[in-house]
């Protein structure tokens, strides 16, 4: 299926690693021009040559706003138009109730929902000339809860939110927002996570036991079809959803 992506430009925050590497390949695969927007300098370079001209890396601090918004100005200048942008960069650092701090919920809140709204009000001129599309990501536990990461839940949750809120504040300009809801997805990062424990491999098994789907893990790829699905025209009439990529883990009972 023709996408028609061609030479359109897209920006995705966390494009270096994992499920934002996996959005900026299956962009470029589609012909547009994919940017990059991450902390990691190396791995976002590499990847942007290893794709060629169609994809550009940034190195940026998305947790400054000021940042975000130089950063959105030398895309334009550069590339001359935005035509969607993916909210992907996160990170759950475990910041519970019983074990965290105010200051640090408080943290976790900024810095992984700040840049959200950042990047989405600089873009907010491009998108509206363009009739662009905005996908967030988002996660499970703001739907099922997880324990002892209070900080990431919330944000997550506001992500969830702020998708609704902006998609009926842009309805005037034809602009669509939704959002993508991974729950188990295998990217380099859970790999270090589950390698932490004693037995990683018995872990992962009690993980991927309760995904009711094939019982195992998303791929980052999965999720890249979606998110790519809902940023090009062929989902032109679909707005305001919260569309969960998980193997029925969130919906299903995980007893099955």
């Amino acid at each position: 299926m023709n996408l028609h992506l061609q030479d359109k430009v897209f920006i995705v925050t966390g494009g270096a690693k994992g499920i934002g590497e996996a959005i900026v390949r299956l962009l470029v695969e589609e012909g547009a021009v994919a940017v990059i927007l991450d902390q990691d300098k190396q791995a976002a370079d590499l990847l942007a040559t290893q794709l060629g001209k169609n994809c550009v890396a940034f190195t940026v601090n998305l947790n400054s706003s000021r940042e975000c918004e130089l950063t959105v100005n030398e895309i334009m200048n550069r590339l001359g138009r935005v035509d969607g942008l993916v909210n992907n960069a996160g990170r759950n650092d475990s910041v519970g109730l019983e074990k965290g701090t105010p200051e640090s919920f408080i943290n976790s809140l900024n810095n992984n929902t700040g840049h959200y709204y950042y990047m989405a009000h600089y873009c907010l001129p491009s998108l509206k000339k363009s009739k662009g599309s905005i996908v967030n990501i988002g996660s499970k536990t703001a739907i099922t809860g997880q324990g002892n990461t209070s900080g990431y839940a919330a944000a997550k949750g506001a992500i969830l939110a702020l998708t609704r809120e902006w998609a009926v504040e842009l309805l005037p300009f034809s602009i669509r927002v939704n959002a993508v809801v991974p729950a188990e997805v295998w990217t380099p990062l859970y790999e270090s996570w589950v390698n932490t424990f004693s037995n990683p491999q018995e872990k992962l098994a009690d993980i991927t036991s309760a995904i009711p789907f094939e019982n195992r893990m998303t791929t980052p790829q999965e999720i890249a079809n979606t998110t790519v699905f809902l940023l090009s025209d062929r989902a032109s009439h679909i707005t305001a959803q919260w569309i969960h990529v998980d193997g029925g883990y969130t919906h299903l009972d995980r007893s099955l």
